[in-house]
């Protein structure tokens, strides 16, 4: 005997129906059956095997997704997450430590130019916005050196400006690094300008 859902009916051909109740191409309708109802397919002799297939794949199609096919799929997010997070967030900090190199050596260049034009770098009171504004004692300034205002570094910091530097001749600019204070290692570590590591 095969079950489906609402009342007990016959197997022709390819429809099945009694009274108000009609399986038709795998679609079962029924204007009076109250819920949960059975509806009893009893083969015969002139019995159409598809129509109780019809009424099988519309039964399972009714079901839904269950509770272990939903975690399956959130631990397969997470494994997936769990894998590739750690890597993706690693070339992030590896470009802001990239970022700021390449923001300290545009500074490098701006300051070759302002010391070209004025004969020595700005002071350590003057900072980098000499290179924007016109310092009070600097006649021959021909700025500004740089396109837009002076940024910040990758983490939001300060860039650190001193001359007369500490190593050799060219002034010293520092970016702190991740953790926004002098010293450190890893993606903490100072990105410095005598320095190309």
């Amino acid at each position: 005997m095969w079950r489906c859902d609402m009342k007990e009916v016959r197997i022709q051909k390819s429809e099945v129906s009694m009274g108000s109740a009609t399986l038709h191409c795998g679609r079962l309708t029924d204007r009076s059956a109250q819920n949960g109802a059975a509806l009893l397919l009893e083969p015969n002799a002139q019995a159409d095997s598809a129509a109780a297939l019809r009424c099988a794949r519309f039964k399972k199609s009714r079901q839904g997704i269950t509770l272990i096919e939903m975690l399956v799929v959130v631990t397969i997010i997470a494994l997936f997450a769990a894998l590739v997070g750690p890597r993706m967030f690693g070339q992030a900090d590896k470009a802001k430590r990239t970022a700021a190199r390449a923001q300290i050596n545009s500074f490098m260049t701006a300051l070759g130019a302002y010391k070209l034009a004025t004969g020595t770098f700005p002071t350590t009171e003057q900072g980098l916005q000499a290179l924007r504004v016109k310092p009070e004692n600097a006649p021959q300034w021909d700025g500004p050196y740089l396109p837009q205002d002076i940024p910040m570094d990758p983490w939001g910091s300060p860039y650190l400006y001193k001359f007369p530097g500490d190593h050799g001749d060219e002034p010293d600019i520092v970016s702190m690094g991740a953790d926004r204070q002098l010293g450190g290692e890893g993606n903490n570590a100072d990105i410095v300008s005598w320095s190309s590591q």
